[in-house]
């Protein structure tokens, strides 16, 4: 099997990224709202994305064509920090991508992103799905934050994960 690859993006991608960001069920758990017309999501390229320290295109094995999204967002307050995001089309769950693309950021991002030694993801409690990507990708579960987090109309539980520049990475 062709291994999943991970790009900057670029305008262009902002019809593949429209397939998927437009799905309820993928926006479900994202701090958007899916998004209903192509304008602001290329405005949310062109402002937000394509300046971002460390957002990359997840790229499907064997065709190359963008299913989803992963980031690491530097954290404003200690630069040993960041914080890992990702999400992925629909169609696409299920098969390994987002944990082989989890993989694959933790093993760039450290060496890309000067004084990086620690990655967190914050995962919802009623994500199990999500839990298990960050857990076969290597993250460890630290414990649950409570009400830690305002998500579309209320305080949500969020489970803690880290990996450390130190940690070895899965094979």
């Amino acid at each position: 099997m062709a291994e999943v690859t991970l790009r900057r993006f670029e305008l262009s991608d902002v019809d593949a990224m429209m397939a998927w960001a437009s799905d309820p069920q993928v926006a479900a758990f994202c701090r958007w709202e899916p998004y209903e017309s192509r304008e602001p999501l290329l405005a949310f390229l062109r402002d937000t994305v394509l300046p971002h320290p460390w957002f990359r295109a997840v790229c499907a094995p064997g065709s190359g064509a963008v299913v989803g999204a992963v980031s690491v967002a530097p954290s404003k307050a200690e630069r040993c920090r960041g914080e890992l995001g990702y999400v992925l089309a629909r169609a696409h769950w299920g098969k390994g991508v987002a944990t082989a693309a989890v993989r694959r950021a933790l093993r760039d991002v450290f060496a890309e992103v000067e004084g990086l030694r620690r990655v967190e993801a914050l995962v919802d409690v009623d994500n199990p799905a999500s839990q298990r990507v960050a857990e076969k990708a290597g993250l460890r579960r630290e414990g649950v934050l409570r009400r830690h987090y305002w998500h579309k109309g209320r305080a949500r539980d969020m489970v803690m994960y880290s990996f450390l520049a130190s940690d070895p990475l899965p094979e």
